[in-house]
């Protein structure tokens, strides 16, 4: 009996395959943890759904569909489709820049009537697609020239410069650092990531004066807080006050005194984290932190049993990029790091940025459903 060829695969998925391949344990944890930001927000708001947690629970509700539509999309039309999905929040953070709506101090949404759509936490995502498509295009051996980074180094610039113009310092970050870890990911060499880092490090007195004066003043604030504790201190400083009043068990649910006393800032969407601590204590904060870890570590499962480069680097991207909106976050309300304005990735009020981050699972989830694909470097694909 002669023996089947290799390059011969299994047939197409059908429709009723992709709903039994599902990670409906991915799915259980995005769930149980937007439950918990439904909570907080109807915590925020003394114990009343508005204006925050019924509408959060709506818009949990409706990324569900995007999100489990992108998981049954096969994996090939994501690689197909990702510089156009770049192109596309490319245009739209330019049309910010032209037509945008400011608020708090910053021009970073477009109003479409029904809601308030942030084009910057599109591109988180459409950064991560056109860099994965990049370097799995790439031979391995041109990884190292300097001419075949030219195109994903202005991928990554191009959208950071016009972020931080908003401003938007936070997501400028994400997006750089992300950028970093998909060159890394994709095979760049370590003397280039040297060097980049020299260059950057003698660029920075050129930096510190491109710096708005609110920015230099947040710097200057997170090596002092107490230098203006009434002023630029104060967000940073009521917040710590908030996680060392919450003690190891905290002071239970709708019981925070400084988010329901109004001097914790932002409660419902930058320093929600404080306010869990303060209600749950040092146990619910961990509690919140392990529920990431299992995420990030359910993405990184599935994409390293991904047999295309592609479907590899899109969901080690997203898992990085999922890690670095809560590392940034947390480290950020405990004064780790200077504050940037970084929402709590599926806990902080905001349609944009849960839309986004539950359709990136979703690409995950389409990268384990059609885990078996194989992409070639020019796109044609076959299942085996």
């Amino acid at each position: 009996m002669a023996s089947v060829p290799p390059d011969i695969g299994r047939p197409e998925l059908t429709f009723a395959d992709k709903i039994r391949a599902i990670q409906w344990g991915l799915v259980l944890l995005i769930a149980v943890i937007s439950g918990i930001g439904i909570a907080m927000l109807y915590s925020a708001a003394n114990g009343n759904p508005q204006p925050w947690a019924s509408r959060q629970m709506a818009r949990f509700a409706i990324a569900l569909v995007p999100m489990v539509a992108a998981g049954l999309i096969d994996v090939r039309y994501w690689f197909r489709s990702a510089y156009w999905v770049y192109g596309a929040a490319l245009l739209l953070i330019i049309a910010v820049d032209l037509h945008g709506t400011a608020g708090m101090g910053a021009q970073r949404w477009i109003d479409l009537g029904v809601i308030q759509l942030q084009p910057s936490e599109i591109m988180k995502i459409a950064l991560v697609l056109a860099l994965a498509r990049y370097f799995h295009s790439l031979p391995a051996e041109h990884a190292g020239r300097l001419s075949r980074l030219i195109i994903p180094g202005l991928l990554v610039v191009v959208p950071a410069a016009l972020v931080l113009k908003q401003p938007d310092l936070g997501t400028a970050i994400v997006l750089v650092v992300s950028g970093a870890v998909l060159f890394y990911l994709g095979g760049v060499r370590l003397w280039v990531f040297a060097a980049g880092t020299l260059a950057a490090a003698a660029a920075a007195p050129l930096a510190w004066s491109l710096l708005r004066d609110y920015q230099k003043t947040r710097l200057a604030t997170f090596l002092d807080p107490d230098r203006d504790p009434l002023g630029a201190g104060y967000h940073i400083l009521q917040s710590k006050i908030a996680l060392g009043s919450g003690g190891v068990f905290g002071k239970g649910f709708l019981l925070g005194t400084q988010s329901h006393l109004s001097f914790l800032p932002e409660k419902q969407t930058d320093f929600i984290f404080t306010m869990i601590a303060e209600e749950f204590g040092l146990i619910g904060g961990l509690a919140l932190l392990t529920l990431y870890f299992l995420v990030i570590f359910y993405a990184f499962a599935i994409s390293l049993r991904s047999r295309s480069q592609f479907g590899r680097l899109l969901g080690l991207g997203i898992a990085v990029n999922f890690f670095l909106y809560a590392f940034i976050n947390t480290a950020m309300v405990m004064g780790l790091i200077p504050v940037v304005g970084m929402p709590l990735p599926l806990i902080s009020y905001g349609g944009s940025a849960l839309v986004t981050v539950m359709f990136g699972f979703g690409l995950v989830m389409s990268i384990g459903i059609h885990r078996d694909v194989r992409i070639s470097r020019l796109g044609e694909s076959r299942v085996g």
